[in-house]
C-alpha cells in the first residue's frame, strides 16, 4: 500500500483559512511539527500540538524578531510581508517595531511603560464603566429593525469604545479607527498603506495635544514618559504603542464575541446551563476562548539557536508558526477536545488554553478581554432570553490566521 504523503500547510491556503479547525487539526494528527511555508511563501514549521505549542511561545530560543537571531543575517518576513501590501518604507516601522515584535529588555521595558493600566485591580475597577456601555449598546439594539448585525451594533462597538477612552481617543474618531483597523486585518494591498498614513499622522496630532492639553489617559501618561526620559520611549516607539493598544484593544475582543455569541447559539444545551447558574460565566470564557477564539496562529517566530522540537532539528534563523486553533484542539490535552463544554476546567494551574498566547508575551490586555467578554455575552443573553441566528449560514471573513464573522445577524425577540 502506497503511503499517503503529508500534507504542506500555507497559511494563505484557503482550505485552512476556510476551516482551520479541520484543517489544522489534520496537520496536527500528522506530526506535532510539519514543515510548510509564511505568508510570504518562506520556508517555515508549523508547531500543531499543545505542548510543542507551549514551547515555542514560551522558551527564549526562540525570538519574535529576526534581527534578535544571534550571529546570523535573517530576513523579516513580516518586513517582506509589509512591503509586498504596499506600505511606503516611511511607514513600515510603525507596523513591524511594536512591543510584539521585541525581545528581551526592549519587550520587558516597553511592557513595563503600560503594564500597570490592564492590572486586575485596574481593570475590576473598569467593570462599572463596560457594564454602563453594554447597557446602553443592548438598548439601542432593541430600536433597531431585525435581524440586526451583533458585530457592527455590539461586539465592535463595546471594546472599541473601552479602549478608546482608556487610551484617550475622543468619540467621533473611534469610527476611523474601525476603518483602519479592518483594512490592516484583512491586510488589503493599498487599503494598508492609506489606514496606516492616516493612523500615524492622527495619532502624531493627539500626541500634540496631549502635550498641550493634558488629561487623564493612558496617553497623557506615555507622552509625560517619553518628555521626561525619552531613553525608556522614543517618539517612533510612542507612536507604535499608541497604534497597538488601540488596535489590539478592540479587535480581538469583538470577535472573541461575535464568534462566542454564535457558538452559544448553535450549543443551545451549553446556553441553558449558563442561564440555569450565572456563576459558570468566569470559566465559560476560557472555555469559548479555547473552542472559537479569534486568533488562529500566533506571531511567528525564529529560533535563536538550533532546536530540538518534536523530534525535528529547526536551525538558527529558521521561522516557526504556532497553530493556536490546532493546539487549542489537541485531544492529548482535552477529553472531547472538540466539543464545546462551558463547565470544562483546567486538569492544572493556569487557563488550560493558548487563546491568551503564553509566555513572555502573553496578552496584556487579557484581563480586561475576559471581563468585557463575560459582561457582554451574559448581560446580552439575559436581556434577550428569546435571541436566535437569522442566518444559519456563517460569514466569515477569509484572513489568514484569524477567525472573524463579517457579520452576525440575530433576531432578539
Amino acid at each position: 500500500m502506497t503511503a499517503t504523503p503529508p500534507v504542506v500547510p500555507n497559511i494563505m491556503d484557503p482550505g485552512l483559512i476556510a476551516d482551520p479547525v479541520a484543517g489544522y487539526g489534520r496537520l496536527r494528527e500528522q506530526a506535532p511539527v510539519v514543515r510548510g511555508t509564511a505568508p510570504d511563501g518562506t520556508p517555515a514549521w508549523f508547531a500543531t500540538r499543545q505542548a510543542e505549542v507551549r514551547t515555542v511561545l514560551s522558551d527564549p530560543r526562540f525570538v519574535n524578531s529576526a534581527r534578535s537571531v544571534p550571529g546570523v543575517e535573517v530576513d523579516s518576513v513580516r518586513d517582506k510581508l509589509i512591503e509586498q501590501i504596499g506600505v511606503p518604507a516611511d511607514l513600515a516601522h510603525y507596523l513591524a517595531d511594536s512591543i510584539l515584535d521585541y525581545d528581551g529588555e526592549d519587550h520587558t521595558r516597553l511592557r513595563k511603560l503600560v503594564s500597570r493600566a490592564f492590572t486586575v485591580r485596574r481593570v475590576a475597577a473598569l467593570r462599572p464603566r463596560v457594564e454602563e456601555i453594554t447597557t446602553g449598546l443592548l438598548d439601542r439594539m432593541g430600536e433597531l429593525p431585525e435581524p440586526v448585525d451583533l458585530v457592527a451594533e455590539y461586539a465592535y462597538p463595546l471594546p472599541i469604545t473601552v479602549i478608546c477612552e482608556l487610551v484617550g481617543v475622543a468619540e467621533e474618531d473611534r469610527p476611523a479607527w474601525h476603518r483602519w483597523s479592518t483594512a490592516l486585518m484583512r491586510m488589503q494591498p493599498g487599503a494598508v498603506a492609506t489606514a496606516t498614513r492616516e493612523m500615524v499622522d492622527h495619532v502624531l496630532e493627539q500626541i500634540a495635544r496631549r502635550r498641550a492639553e493634558p488629561a487623564d489617559d493612558l496617553l497623557t501618561a506615555l507622552v509625560h514618559v517619553q518628555e521626561e526620559d525619552g531613553d525608556r520611549l522614543s517618539a517612533d516607539e510612542l507612536v507604535t504603542m499608541i497604534i497597538t493598544l488601540v488596535i489590539a484593544g478592540h479587535e480581538t475582543t469583538a470577535h472573541l464575541i461575535g464568534n462566542a455569541t454564535r457558538a452559544l447559539l448553535t450549543h443551545p444545551d451549553q446556553l441553558e446551563l449558563l442561564r440555569a447558574d450565572p456563576a459558570l460565566w468566569p470559566g465559560a470564557i476560557h472555555e469559548l476562548m479555547r473552542f472559537c477564539g479569534p486568533v488562529q496562529i500566533a506571531r511567528m517566530r525564529y529560533a535563536a539557536e538550533d532546536v530540538e522540537l518534536g523530534g525535528v532539528t529547526i536551525r538558527r534563523g529558521e521561522v516557526v508558526q504556532p497553530v493556536i486553533v490546532s493546539s487549542n484542539h489537541d485531544p492529548r490535552e482535552y477529553q472531547d477536545a472538540d466539543r464545546l463544554d462551558v463547565t470544562r476546567r483546567p486538569a492544572g494551574r493556569g487557563e488550560g488554553h493558548v487563546g491568551f498566547g503564553h509566555g513572555f508575551h502573553y496578552c496584556l490586555g487579557a484581563a480586561l478581554a475576559r471581563q468585557e467578554g463575560e459582561l457582554a455575552l451574559r448581560a446580552l443573553v439575559e436581556r434577550y432570553p428569546r435571541l436566535a441566528l437569522a442566518s444559519v449560514e456563517p460569514e466569515w471573513v477569509h484572513v489568514p490566521g484569524m477567525r472573524r464573522l463579517a457579520r452576525l445577524p440575530v433576531r432578539l425577540r
